[in-house]
């Protein structure tokens, strides 16, 4: 045999070598990230862009099981609650309605004392319930930081560290988000969008628990409300570009991006205070927005007509799954407030009244949503059971 065709066979063999060895590393790679991936990241709790508040602060609110009708009716796949409300947990089970539960602010100083009170509440108010009931998250507190209680600021990590390590002794990570949203009062500016940063009181608070969410995945939820910025300064804030309407719009110099609404203009300034916290990469989802329907004479855009045009322009947006102009590979995904007028919340007329339906079941007001009732108060919208039932009797029939 030629020695040049000896020296090209050896050549062929040590390039295969090579490159055998390089596909084996890379997928023993992925397989370590895989493994790395499986014991360190959370769920994702929001799969769609569209889901609504379930809050319950009232005496003449719909059953469990009719606010589940309700939400079948609506096609609304994703909602979050205050508390564990064991009967809402018990009426949603089977539904497929994905649901993230609150562990309320009371709970923050008992919670953050050590992992075993954490492993308490959650068998006893996720673990029963799994996997029957889509439970998908656990919210830590809300709008804890940037609120009067310094106390709750020191424990909020604490606690947040305490509920993850005990899901994770569940092997309950993969199916229960952990996160904590927060209001608007987390941010020192948010106009124009890219100067938004964090309050530095709250940022040696804010920083390591941003820490913390990017090294098990958790997005950023932010409460964000155009109503309550529009009703704080009505004379230099347009209300068109409140309510998705057609407007001027504003653009932010330093991006030279232009903005035709408030809402996303919310959502990017959020963006810009986590990327200059040093969290680029981390998503920002709407835990709450909204718009009152009725108001106190001083609160400003509180009417019917504002409330309609706000959610279903807000609606038709969210439909899009787009993008933001500051980020828009990151597709907008928000939360109504609320499912329901709440007659027993305390504070200005507005918070009330940021329902989408009325405590009977029937719409607040049409932006595309099927009521439990119609307007005369008859009901509009027959159970699935008995439909069911209909059905099984003309076939027993046709049989016969």
């Amino acid at each position: 045999m030629p020695t040049s065709f000896l020296q090209m066979e050896c050549t062929f063999l040590d390039r295969l070598s090579t490159r055998i060895m390089g596909f084996y590393s890379f997928f023993l790679c992925l397989l370590i990230f895989s493994v790395i991936s499986s014991n360190v990241f959370t769920a994702y709790a929001f799969k769609g862009t569209y889901g609504v508040n379930y809050g319950k602060i009232a005496d003449n609110l719909p059953s469990p099981r009719s606010v589940v009708t309700l939400l079948k009716a609506a096609k609304i796949k994703n909602t979050r609650i205050y508390d564990a409300d064991h009967e809402v947990l018990k009426a949603f089970k089977g539904s497929g309605i994905e649901i993230i539960i609150g562990l309320g602010n009371e709970y923050l100083k008992d919670i953050a004392v050590g992992e075993d009170r954490a492993m308490n509440w959650i068998k006893e108010n996720v673990q029963p319930f799994l996997p029957g009931t889509s439970i998908v998250g656990i919210a830590v507190g809300n709008e804890i930081l940037g609120g009067d209680d310094h106390e709750l600021w020191e424990v909020l990590l604490p606690s947040v560290k305490n509920v993850y390590d005990a899901l994770h002794r569940l092997d309950l990570t993969k199916v229960v988000e952990v996160s904590s949203p927060h209001s608007e009062a987390v941010f020192t500016n948010s106009f124009p969008p890219s100067a938004c940063i964090f309050r530095d009181d709250i940022s040696i608070y804010m920083k390591p628990l941003l820490q913390f969410f990017s090294q098990i995945g958790s997005p950023f939820y932010i409460n964000a409300y155009p109503f309550l910025a529009y009703k704080s300064d009505p004379e230099h804030i347009d209300i068109n570009y409140a309510l998705f309407k057609s407007n001027p719009g504003i653009l932010d110099e330093k991006t030279n991006l232009h903005y035709d609404n408030m809402f996303e203009a919310q959502v990017d300034a959020a963006y810009a205070a986590l990327e200059k916290a040093g969290f680029p990469k981390m998503e920002v989802i709407v835990s709450e927005t909204g718009w009152a329907s009725r108001g106190d004479d001083d609160e400003a855009g509180a009417n019917l007509e504002n409330a309609r045009t706000y959610n279903y322009n807000l609606r038709k947006r969210l439909a899009k799954k787009k993008g933001t102009p500051f980020r828009p590979k990151f597709v907008a995904k928000a939360y109504i407030f609320a499912l329901f007028n709440e007659n027993l919340k305390t504070g200005p007329t507005s918070e009330r009244n940021f329902g989408l339906f009325k405590p009977d079941g029937s719409i607040s007001y049409d932006i595309g949503f099927t009521g439990l009732r119609d307007s005369s108060g008859a009901s509009s919208f027959i159970p699935f059971k008995v439909i069911a039932a209909c059905i099984t009797l003309v076939l027993l029939i046709s049989a016969s």
